[in-house]
């Protein structure tokens, strides 16, 4: 397995960073203007953003509510359409309305990241740029066998050159011997990667991804990558080089990014 770095932190890279930041989370209804230490969650991810060196940032969002908190604190945020089946198809509309050029790189950066490192956001720009590729994005080595067995926690597996092969929700690569008794622990002669949901692409491809149907994996699983791999496109991973954040999807993680943060 290719585990090496991304190509070294250099000369800066010119990129943008989409957000797309949905008001009607069934979970957690509102989610982006929730507050953590004194500030809309969405906040955060923007300063995030910022700190990636991004030329950039701009939040996609169904709500004017969102859109008005945005314009509090300084950020440009963009209305898109309230019926996006997910945060690809919403960005694939700022690129549209903005007019990006083909080779644009975007990032999508979730929403509910208030804790993402701004130097994975920069590692899977240079993922990008470095391995030629349309899609990239990055993955962390999985510790402990209740993560693996977790539906919630996304694995994926890769080939020796860092590319895709398969994104599940169950537990991969299976350990035929090892799981068929106790799965109390990890097996040490394979590494396990959990899925980050952080994504960089080039604005055309992006494009061209949205205009496809899903697929019969992707509607499986509940994974829209997967429609990438099903219409035979690479997806370059990349193992993070820190450990990244705690996300928001339940009121469980709210509190625990709250106390993270100081709130």
């Amino acid at each position: 397995m290719n585990t090496q770095p991304s190509p070294p932190a250099t000369a800066p890279l010119d990129f943008k960073v989409v957000i797309p930041a949905r008001y009607g989370s069934t979970r957690l209804p509102g989610k982006p203007l929730l507050q953590i230490a004194g500030k809309p969650m969405i906040q955060h991810v923007v300063e995030r953003a910022l700190q990636s060196g991004a030329a950039e940032v701009v939040v996609a969002t169904d709500d004017a509510r969102v859109v008005a908190a945005c314009a509090a604190f300084g950020t440009q945020a963009q209305l898109t359409a309230a019926e996006h089946h997910s945060g690809s198809d919403r960005i694939a509309e700022v690129i549209a309305q903005r007019g990006w050029a083909a080779d644009t790189v975007v990032v999508n950066l979730q929403g509910d990241e208030p804790c993402m490192p701004p130097a994975l956001i920069d590692q899977v720009v240079r993922n990008l740029v470095g391995h030629g590729a349309q899609m990239a994005t990055l993955a962390y080595p999985i510790a402990d066998a209740q993560t693996l067995f977790d539906p919630h926690v996304v694995k994926v597996v890769i080939d020796n050159a860092g590319n895709a092969l398969y994104f599940s929700r169950a537990p991969l690569p299976w350990h035929r011997d090892e799981f068929m008794g106790k799965r109390t622990h990890l097996p040490t002669s394979v590494t396990f990667l959990r899925h980050l949901g952080l994504y960089a692409y080039r604005a055309g491809f992006l494009q061209r991804y949205v205009g496809w149907a899903p697929s019969p994996l992707e509607l499986a699983e509940s994974l829209e990558q997967l429609r990438v791999l099903w219409h035979g496109e690479r997806i370059q991973v990349g193992v993070a080089l820190v450990e990244p954040g705690a996300g928001v999807d339940t009121a469980h993680d709210l509190q625990r990014v709250i106390a993270l943060l100081g709130g």
